[in-house]
């Protein structure tokens, strides 16, 4: 484990405050609101800001900027209000792209530059880095619910959970059942304050240990002595460049279905599950556990693929997530079947450290000569993939979505067979494609 994936680890896992609208501000729809807010103000910096302000900037300072947007959406919610969460959503959403931008290419150059000094292949360390960073990243869902879990458990609990409620739990839940029957008392505004203390100092942390530990880079592939600078819109709409190339516009759906899953996971599993049947009590040690088990298959992954390959890993997720969505479909929650709740998330979270983990490191395989706008491609139809989930989940039942995530996985992994297919009978595009795209701005820049 490298200081640079312990550096960037800590720095993305101040996540927890985000969630807190959802949570808290429920009156008035602020909450809601404030969400669908922040990934729309996230799809907008998908477009534009990452290649710009890598290029700018560098990576390092790119994540320096990007954390201070999260330290002050946490600021924000020191005092809740439509005029302190709106504007400090859309800080944070612009902020996103850039930092996972980064972060990602950061550790693409980085797992590159190692595996040519100790002759590995490069992307087998590149998706031990992924790996590490992962399990760093993930860890943090489990010290963040078990922070808010242990806060807001001095708040009195609910009383049983009554019969007629369950039977409107899990995939029939069509939101037609009262919400306010299984919900506990709202927490003190001293453990708000508590709690957001903790997510705050914890952001100023990362910040500070980005700032100062981590190590500036250059790209591994710098440009040529006589190559002209390229013109600012050129860097602008490098990300829409880049879906001229029909691999990319095959794996939109790799990132889209994974903000889907996760959208389903934090919102609908949650509340139609794991609140309506066992009750709000229980939602942070399920995370946790989804948390755990992803923090650990992350790792696993990233040592793993440079024996059994990405194909394999890609189908053990989808063969899981594809479980898992069929199980959800036909079980009824019951209080009395307790460690299902944990088995469910548990495996949730072996599947979603697929998403997670092979997705980033495809992207830096398959554009390593454009990394900063592919990443930011992953980040605008990862973002798309949550906008939508949350767009709809205030009046579908939980069966449609079931139905919808399970047909977009299907979508995800044909698409994604395709592209492995045309790597395997192409093993020289990258080449040909380079070529081909520095003709491209030598002809461009010419004309300019």
């Amino acid at each position: 484990m490298t200081q640079t994936d312990v550096t960037l680890g800590m720095a993305a896992s101040p996540r927890c405050s985000r969630l807190l609208p959802s949570s808290l501000y429920s009156e008035e729809g602020l909450g809601v609101t404030a969400l669908s807010t922040l990934y729309g103000a996230v799809l907008l910096s998908s477009m534009f800001l990452p290649p710009l302000l890598i290029k700018k900037f560098g990576c390092k300072w790119t994540i320096v900027l990007s954390m201070c947007c999260y330290v002050a959406f946490s600021l924000g919610n020191f005092y809740a209000s439509w005029y302190t969460l709106i504007p400090t959503s859309i800080l944070l959403g612009l902020g996103a792209a850039p930092l996972w931008s980064a972060h990602c290419t950061y550790l693409t150059i980085m797992g590159n530059t190692q595996a040519e000094k100790v002759g590995k292949v490069g992307r087998d360390v590149v998706n031990q880095y992924f790996g590490i960073f992962f399990l760093i990243f993930q860890s943090s869902g489990v010290w963040g619910n078990l922070i808010s879990s242990l806060v807001f458990g001095q708040t009195p609990t609910q009383e049983a959970v009554p019969e007629e409620q369950l039977l409107s739990c899990g995939a029939s839940d069509c939101l037609m059942a009262l919400a306010s029957a299984n919900s506990t008392q709202r927490p003190s505004q001293t453990l708000i304050y508590t709690l957001l203390g903790i997510y705050t100092g914890s952001g100023v942390l990362a910040v500070l240990l980005i700032a100062v530990f981590l190590e500036p880079i250059k790209d591994a592939q710098p440009k040529g002595e006589g190559e002209k600078k390229l013109p600012f819109w050129f860097t602008l709409l490098s990300t829409f460049r880049l879906l001229r190339d029909k691999r990319l516009r095959l794996l939109v759906l790799l990132p889209m279905y994974s903000g889907f899953e996760q959208a389903f996971l934090a919102g609908d599993y949650t509340r139609s599950y794991t609140t309506c049947a066992l009750g709000i009590q229980f939602v942070g040690y399920v995370m946790i556990c989804f948390s755990a088990t992803n923090a650990l298959c992350s790792v696993l992954y990233g040592r793993l693929s440079q024996h059994t390959g990405r194909i394999a890993l890609y189908a053990l997720g989808a063969v899981t997530h594809l479980s898992c969505i069929v199980a959800l479909l036909l079980w009824r929650p019951d209080p009395r079947q307790l460690a299902v709740f944990f088995v469910f998330s548990g495996l949730w979270g072996v599947a979603d450290a697929v998403w997670q983990t092979q997705n980033n490191v495809l992207y830096g395989v398959l554009f390593e000569k454009d990394k900063e706008a592919a990443f930011a491609n992953y980040r605008l139809w990862e973002a798309l993939g949550f906008t939508i989930a949350f767009g709809y989940s205030t009046f579908l039942c939980v069966y449609v979505k079931l139905y919808i995530l399970l047909g977009i996985l299907s979508l995800a992994m044909v698409a994604y067979g395709t592209v492995e297919h045309l790597e395997a009978q192409s093993p020289a595009r990258p080449a040909a494609t380079e070529q081909k795209k520095a003709a491209e701005e030598a002809v461009m820049e010419t004309a300019l």
